[in-house]
């Protein structure tokens, strides 16, 4: 039943002007008064008219709770409805339904309440909420007036790209726009945020921050309007593609690691009987030799030969990686033999230092190929250095992985060179000085353990490669992770030589003849 001291309160309080209106079972307006119909947009003319046939009425979304009243006799509310009046004028409205059950039990006629909250203390709050999301909201937001200047921005944009909001302000956006972004994707953005009829834009550009780094994000814009109705502002919000496309670089790669493998290992195959008869018959021809000329030829061919083995040797490791045979390794003692190893292989005037936080650590690996691991990361350390520099090992404990860093004092990689480091026959040394397989092949051992392998670089500040491994082995039929891509550049590196080393190359044996399978 219908409140009556509520009701008398509503429509008197001057502080809450409300529209009060009486339905009939039909929807049909029979009486309202001056706010009513004020809010309405119309007149008395109103009166008699179907509410459910009213186009403002069904655009505010107020149709469903209107038909559950009258069928349902269920009183409902909506709350902070934006309406659209007869007269064009927006509002934000809070609205009740009140069903009045005769006698008889069935509904003789429906109360009506329009409050106006456009501008009152819930409109405040809805305000101070929103100013809230803008705040915390991890995209950056920016917002500018009609001519592109920037009015204010949040903290994530100060974030993302480094400008103090101090900075931004007053400023257009070329100051974060990539030249990689073409004029045209402008030139639209522009002429669809100005249309009238659509007044938003959205699609995929780069941005770049202070540093020069580049940012793809999906950027959506749209208008803001004035209470006159004029376009006011422009309201951008930027999501950041960067963790994306790095996630769709290891999806590409661990796909294109998983095929390069099978074919490798099929190829060295067919290739090793071949190599081992010609190594045989240059052996043979060395021997029986007429005269020295003769014998340094078919040392040549015997040399070539085993450049090729080595190669062949590759191969086969790159396509058996997956499979290790573990047991309890003390990490320490394995760091410590590959560092004598490679610093009784190279120059004196690069220092290693260790800061080993792993003494007696024992963890499940294969340890041959951990050791062939740390060993081809040293070597292409060394080389990055071209023998002068610094090389610091550190090994320690971070939650439930083992973790050792090796960092030189190298050039840093490219940015051209850094996306790919980890591909198969990728190399930057000259020809006959790298394979291209021994980071490949460290990132597949490692990833066979159930780690990563990870690479952090910047300008002048040499390169930092992080080898991550399990302290408990994976139980069988876990999945691995993907594989992990080269963090981004802090800045834009001048050169590296990448490091391929031979799998086998921490136990050097000499000159090894090709295996015949």
């Amino acid at each position: 039943m219908w409140n009556v001291p509520r009701f008398v309160g509503a429509i008197s309080d001057p502080d809450r002007p409300m529209g009060v209106a009486v339905l009939d079972r039909q929807a049909r307006l029979r009486s309202a008064n001056a706010a009513m119909l004020d809010l309405l947009g119309g007149g008395p003319d109103l009166l008699g008219t179907s509410l459910l046939e009213l186009a403002e009425f069904a655009d505010a979304g107020l149709q469903p709770a209107l038909e559950r009243a009258l069928r349902e006799s269920q009183a409902s509310a909506v709350r902070a409805t934006r309406f659209k009046n007869r007269a064009g004028k927006e509002l934000l409205l809070d609205v009740e339904f009140h069903p009045i059950i005769g006698a008889d039990g069935e509904i003789q006629e429906v109360i009506l309440l329009f409050s106006d909250v456009t501008a009152g203390p819930y409109q405040a709050g809805r305000a101070a909420m929103f100013y809230q999301a803008f705040l915390h909201s991890s995209n950056a937001i920016e917002i500018t007036d009609v001519d592109g200047v920037y009015v204010d921005v949040n903290p994530a944009f100060e974030r993302i790209y480094g400008y103090r909001r101090e900075e931004v302000v007053g400023q257009r956006p070329r100051l974060i726009s990539s030249p990689k972004t073409p004029r045209q994707v402008f030139t639209d953005m522009w002429a669809a945020i100005q249309d009238p009829a659509r007044g938003e834009w959205a699609g995929e550009i780069i941005n770049v921050d202070r540093s020069g780094r580049e940012h793809p994000v999906v950027l959506e814009i749209s208008g803001l309007r004035n209470a006159q109705g004029e376009l006011a502002y422009f309201v951008g919000v930027a999501t950041d593609l960067t963790e994306l496309k790095l996630l769709q670089l290891q999806s590409i790669r661990a796909e294109r690691l998983m095929s390069l493998g099978q074919l490798a290992a099929g190829v060295a195959h067919e290739l090793n009987t071949p190599l081992a008869n010609i190594m045989l018959i240059a052996e043979s021809l060395k021997r029986r030799a007429p005269s020295p000329w003769f014998s340094s030829r078919a040392e040549s061919v015997i040399s070539q030969v085993d450049v090729a083995s080595r190669v062949v040797a590759g191969l086969l490791d790159f396509g058996r990686y997956h499979s290790p045979a573990t047991e309890p390794v003390e990490l320490t003692s394995v760091i410590g033999e590959a560092i004598q190893f490679v610093r009784g292989k190279r120059s004196p005037d690069v220092k290693v230092w260790a800061a080993l936080d792993t003494p007696g650590l024992r963890i499940p690996v294969n340890r041959v190929q951990i050791l062939q691991v740390l060993v081809n990361i040293l070597s292409n350390a060394y080389d990055a250095m071209n023998d002068r520099g610094q090389i610091r090992v550190e090994s320690r404990i971070d939650g439930p992985w083992a973790e050792v860093t090796i960092s030189d004092t190298g050039p840093g990689i490219p940015d051209a060179v850094l996306p790919h480091i980890f591909e198969p026959f990728f190399t930057t040394k000259t020809d006959g000085k790298g394979t291209g397989l021994g980071l490949a092949i460290c990132h597949g051992i490692v990833t066979s353990h159930g780690g990563t392998l990870s690479v952090q670089t910047a300008l002048g500040k040499g390169t930092t490669f992080t080898v991550r491994l399990p302290l408990v082995a994976p139980k069988p039929g876990t999945r691995l992770p993907a594989t992990a891509a080269p963090s981004p550049p802090a800045n834009r590196p001048s050169r590296i030589k990448s490091r391929t080393a031979s799998p086998r190359d921490a136990h050097p044996r000499g000159r090894r003849r090709p295996t015949v399978p």
